[in-house]
């Protein structure tokens, strides 16, 4: 500031010079400019410094992050490696288009369980293309990669890879659901894991009497002889002297009625020197089972020859030599005559839908038939 003071001082000595007034004003304008140029500086600083924080605070929220920006790589993944039916991580395997579109092994069984069912081609959801299992494959990439991502444990709700999950929650999980020992004689406990030595320590049930512990294995003992029975009745039938067995192929057909109805039937075979047919249908031939969540298949064995006697076999249907459906074997009576030769529908003893579905997916349905001739 000296400076500016020592030529404002020069100039007020020659006051009668035109280019004084000049600089006076440049002058003015000049100090007035740095004048304000340090209260900026001066105001930026406060605001830059402002007040400490305070530790008891709480912590602000983090502004939110558009999405598609950003996030974690487990998340960003999700959407990428979802199926594009029911949009949750595949568990087991994953199956793609010819355009590359992911979908889990139950909702594609589903497509072509639905679009055999409707009489229609199965196609992807995403872009419409065909699909079967001819056409489609899986994806092994993609099935590696998701069993590498972490999820959350639903009883510790630590995370864990997806690969290891259910090893932890069935053996390693402290708070896994587990049941009292002595649940076999009537104790009605479950809770973590981590508490049960703590109830069993405690439990009453292994200082009950004899009386008391006589209803509870009467109930088991009712339950083993109904399993019994029926090992008891495969065992008596193999003892028959004419017994048949063969693979027999199921094949889709349709009903000529109005509305269409999807049936199954079978070539013609020969078991026990007769010939024979077998039938089945969807949810009891029910109008529109592909609306149905639940979908049950039943079955009739119809004899096609002639016979001079009334025949009199036992019959039942297991899973073929190359397919994985799991049924329960049920055995089945009927005496066969020229007038009663075909048996009522009875149900495939299948365990649920979803097999039911993996049933109708197929081409074609193959199973085993066993005949059991009745000796009179």
């Amino acid at each position: 500031m000296s400076s500016l003071e020592e030529r404002d001082v020069g100039v007020a000595v020659a006051p009668g010079s035109s280019s004084a007034g000049l600089g006076v004003g440049a002058v003015g304008a000049a100090v007035e400019a740095v004048a304000g140029v340090a209260a900026m500086q001066e105001d930026v600083g406060i605001r830059r410094e402002g007040p400490e924080p305070d530790p008891d605070e709480p912590p602000k929220k983090r502004a939110k992050i558009p999405e598609g920006e950003s996030g974690k790589l487990e998340e960003r993944l999700y959407s990428v490696l979802c199926c594009t039916v029911c949009l949750d991580l595949p568990k087991a395997s994953v199956y793609q288009c010819t355009n590359g579109h992911l979908m889990c092994a139950g909702c594609f069984i589903h497509l072509l369980a639905d679009s055999r069912l409707k009489e229609e081609q199965a196609t992807c959801p995403n872009c419409r293309c065909e699909i079967s299992k001819n056409l489609c494959c899986r994806n092994l990439a993609v099935e590696k990669a998701v069993s590498e991502l972490p999820t959350e444990c639903t009883f510790c709700l630590k995370q864990f890879p997806r690969s290891s999950l259910e090893r932890h929650q069935k053996e390693e999980c402290q708070d896994r659901v587990t049941q009292c020992k002595y649940k076999r004689i009537g104790c009605p406990w479950q809770g973590p894991f981590h508490e049960l030595p703590a109830h069993e320590s405690e439990c009453s049930h292994p200082t009950k009497t004899g009386t008391e512990l006589m209803g509870i294995l009467g109930e088991m003992d009712q339950n083993h002889r109904r399993d019994m029975q029926l090992y008891n009745s495969i065992f008596s039938l193999l003892c028959y002297e004419k017994i048949g067995f063969t693979e027999v192929q199921f094949r889709p057909y349709r009903t000529d009625d109005f509305i269409t109805r999807l049936y199954y039937e079978t070539p013609r075979f020969t078991v026990l020197n007769q010939t024979w047919v077998l039938k089945a249908r969807v949810n009891d031939s029910e109008r529109n089972p592909n609306l149905s969540c639940k979908r049950t298949l039943s079955f009739q064995l119809i004899l096609k020859s002639k016979v001079n006697s009334a025949l009199e076999c036992s019959f039942l249907l297991l899973k073929g030599p190359y397919d994985d459906v799991r049924i329960k074997p049920v055995i089945y009576h009927h005496s066969f005559s020229n007038d009663t030769n075909e048996t009522d529908y009875v149900p495939l003893p299948i365990s649920d839908s979803v097999e039911c579905n993996k049933l109708l997916a197929a081409k074609n349905i193959n199973l085993r038939l066993f005949i059991f001739q009745v000796q009179k």
